[in-house]
């Protein structure tokens, strides 16, 4: 079987609001064996709609469907789908009711504009006992099943547990499994070269890489008829790709760089300091999103003008005057001044150009020196040249400071 998601909206259309809710049914779906072909958003355009309707019929045995089932003059999908069915609306009893009884229950004023959430196409029938005011439709278009549900994400994951997964068996005997490894250090295309035939699109379990905000992330997708053979083979290729890329791998699904640096400090009893300057505390902020980070996160500080580097952290001025804050001898003295004063075990700093001005030829824009100070061992200093703009720079600069130290612990 082969699913369809349709997300209705202007706001989703121009970029206002991101649409997590296809995300979430996709990932629902290929655990029940069901391969999603493509996502679709559609501005609220009602002949748009309807074409969607039409054109997801003919590639999918499935269409979900999310928002344009609320009250307002906006709310078109109830409309475009009995276009599509080339037939009516009707109201249905039942679901006035409902709407009734909830507004009554928290003693509100019913609109008679929400009447119209009670409207059907003639040939197909409303979700019983919806969470809000808006009844999920179910519809059969072109012998396709289609679901529609509410927009709002909470309402769709409760008509979607209630109503539609118990209806879908694992398509045709086919079980997904899926995972993805994330990587940090090199490129997309270094990182497809280094898996080399484990990447080849005729492969099963199939293996492909995605980039977001410099991490590369290893997707691994299995599909076999048996559960226990899609998990088998999907481990077995999970083991090859770490194989291949060695100490790239820095975790698993949705775990961070910094929630597997926490683990690690606390397996050891180790604290981390960090000095921070391009980056504005996004490394702390990092670390402290971290649930339980204050047994491993000493804390640190934010330099960012020269004289909160001498003053907090002891960068001589000379020093600045000499080389520049951007330049090894400051982040050398950064971290140390910071391992110094909070006690830490480890102490990260970073300095740099994070842009759009500021640059140089000798120090272009994207230019950062990176310093590791520890009671273990010599402080490390390093230089990168990174791209992007000032966000991608400072998210990039972050993520290399973590991973550095990172690296040292696991002896990279």
């Amino acid at each position: 079987m082969h699913a369809v998601i349709i997300s209705i909206g202007d706001e989703l259309v121009l970029g206002q609001t991101v649409d997590t809710n296809g995300a979430y049914l996709s990932a629902q779906l290929a655990e029940l064996g069901v391969m999603t072909r493509c996502h679709e958003t559609v501005a609220d355009e009602r002949a748009d709609i309807a074409e969607a309707l039409r054109r997801a019929c003919e590639r999918a045995e499935l269409v979900l469907v999310t928002g344009g089932l609320g009250p307002t003059d906006d709310d078109l999908t109830r409309f475009a789908l009995a276009d599509a069915m080339g037939c009516g609306l009707i109201e249905d009893a039942q679901a006035v009711a409902h709407i009734e009884r909830f507004f009554a229950a928290r003693n509100r004023t019913m609109h008679a504009r929400n009447r119209v959430q009670a409207m059907r196409p003639a040939d197909a029938a409303l979700l019983s006992d919806p969470p809000g005011t808006a009844p999920g439709i179910h519809a059969k278009l072109n012998n396709t099943d289609v679901w529609v549900m509410p927009g709002v994400p909470w309402e769709m994951k409760a008509i979607w547990l209630k109503h539609v997964k118990p209806t879908l068996t694992a398509g045709g005997g086919r079980v997904i499994r899926a995972t993805k490894l994330n990587t940090f250090g090199k490129g997309e295309s270094d990182v497809a070269a280094l898996l080399g035939g484990l990447a080849e699109r005729d492969r099963n379990p199939l293996v492909g890489t995605t980039v977001a905000e410099g991490v590369v992330s290893v997707r691994v997708r299995s599909a076999f008829d048996d559960a226990d053979e899609a998990q088998r083979r999907l481990g077995a290729t999970v083991a090859a790709v770490r194989d291949a890329l060695g100490d790239l791998v820095y975790g698993r699904d949705d775990e961070t760089l910094a929630e597997v640096l926490g683990a690690l400090l606390k397996a050891r009893g180790e604290k981390l300091a960090t000095a921070e300057s391009c980056t504005g505390g996004m490394i702390g902020q990092m670390l402290t999103a971290t649930a339980g980070s204050s047994d491993w996160y000493a804390g640190g500080w934010v330099t960012y003008s020269n004289d909160m580097k001498s003053h907090q952290l002891g960068v001589r001025p000379e020093l600045i005057e000499q080389h520049g804050a951007v330049s090894k001898p400051v982040a050398r003295t950064m971290a140390e001044g910071a391992l110094e004063k909070s006690g830490a075990d480890y102490a990260l700093s970073v300095t740099g150009i994070a842009g759009p001005t500021g640059g140089t030829d000798e120090k272009p824009v994207g230019t950062v020196w990176l310093g590791l100070a520890s009671r273990h061992t010599e402080t490390q200093t390093h230089h990168r040249c990174l791209p992007g703009d000032r966000a991608a720079i400072r998210q990039r600069a972050s993520l290399s400071a973590l991973n550095l130290l990172r690296l040292q612990l696991i002896g990279g």
